[in-house]
């Protein structure tokens, strides 16, 4: 059985020198594109989530890179380069954990480089920018094809937070391989996750599903035990925002909990990432930094406090999934079941990274 999976979703446009990002804080209830024109209001943006997901974070901050080399345009060659280098900084210092922004930020200054003057460096960035975002998404249709050629037909799966279209370029990671499973016939419906605090799973994730027409149902991070008991899901499937050389994997917090319940209920675990997602710098996942968020996003939820008044809160962003709980991480370049330092630097050296 062969479906039609739309993919008309796209949440980062640049155009006329400006970016344009769809603020995934407002959605479902609206859909509202704010538009950017310097590197420091795409850092913000970043910080605050309007955008979010790994791969989206990186491109949107070298397209800020791209704003911040035409801020600069009429300036002297011996203070333009400060000042973009300062711009890249203060991007780099928008969110801590996903390495998507570092390796795209690494990236720009890479070909800033092998630019003599402004004019060379503004054209340049913006042609590495769009080519990132290009890539990322011919990278997640790879993505999907690749992971689900790994499900077996019949049964529901589960994901956790946000990893579509809104989290990438286009088309998604975890949800890139659920859209080409649907497509394919594969799976009878999606659950997801609500994903507290910020509820990407039932603001986005949600959304998106029904955007394409796929069968989805919300639950609780509390209910996946049961569901997952039920023998109703075949596999948990998630994205991630880094992943260390041994294969420990670090995602929306909630996602070790899953990887835990999934071994104990017989259930396939896989990360779905493009390769760039790899840290072959962090050896394992106890060194990846993890991003501590404020206390009012669990405390609340927008203005209405839902807390009891003194209460306090501990809210980490991700926690890290042991590798030994994955049973395969699927990249744009292949597959590596039962991840570990070997089976990825293979997989890099055969991608000619």
């Amino acid at each position: 059985m062969n479906r039609s999976v739309p993919d008309p979703i796209r949440p980062i446009r640049f155009d006329a020198g400006k970016l344009h990002l769809l603020d995934q804080r407002l959605l479902p209830a609206e859909s509202r594109v704010n538009t950017y024109d310097d590197a420091a209001s795409v850092a913000v943006a970043i910080r605050e989530m309007v955008v979010r997901g790994a791969p989206a974070i990186g491109i949107a901050a070298a397209f800020g890179v791209v704003l911040a080399c035409d801020r600069v345009r009429d300036h002297h060659a011996g203070s333009w380069r400060a000042e973009v280098d300062a711009a890249i900084e203060r991007l780099a210092a928008a969110r801590p954990t996903a390495v998507n922004l570092f390796w795209a930020l690494d990236r720009m200054r890479a070909v800033l480089e092998r630019c003599d003057t402004v004019a060379e460096a503004c054209a340049a960035t913006f042609a590495e920018a769009q080519a990132m975002l290009e890539a990322d998404i011919a990278a997640n249709r790879r993505i999907g094809a690749a992971g689900a050629a790994l499900i077996e037909p019949g049964r529901a799966v589960l994901t956790h937070c946000n990893t579509g279209s809104l989290a990438t370029g286009g088309f998604g990671t975890a949800l890139g391989v659920i859209r080409a499973s649907w497509g394919e016939g594969r799976i009878t419906e999606v659950f997801a996750d609500e994903t507290r605090p910020w509820l990407q799973g039932s603001r986005l994730t949600a959304w998106e599903l029904l955007q394409d027409g796929i069968p989805m149902q919300l639950l609780c991070e509390g209910a996946a035990a049961s569901l997952l008991q039920a023998g109703r899901v075949g596999w948990v499937i998630v994205g991630a925002d880094r992943i260390a050389a041994n294969g420990d994997t670090a995602n929306k917090i909630g996602t070790y909990g899953l990887a835990l319940l999934a071994r104990a209920h017989g259930v396939g675990f896989m990360v779905a990432a493009p390769l760039n997602t790899v840290d072959f710098g962090i050896v394992e996942g106890s060194a990846i930094p993890i991003e501590m968020r404020a206390e009012s996003e669990v405390l609340g939820f927008g203005d209405q406090a839902i807390a009891a008044p003194g209460a306090r809160a501990w809210n980490p962003a991700f926690d890290v999934t042991p590798a030994e709980l994955i049973d395969v991480i699927v990249t744009e370049h292949g597959a590596v079941h039962r991840p570990d330092r070997a089976g990825l630097t293979a997989l890099r050296k055969h991608s000619g990274g």
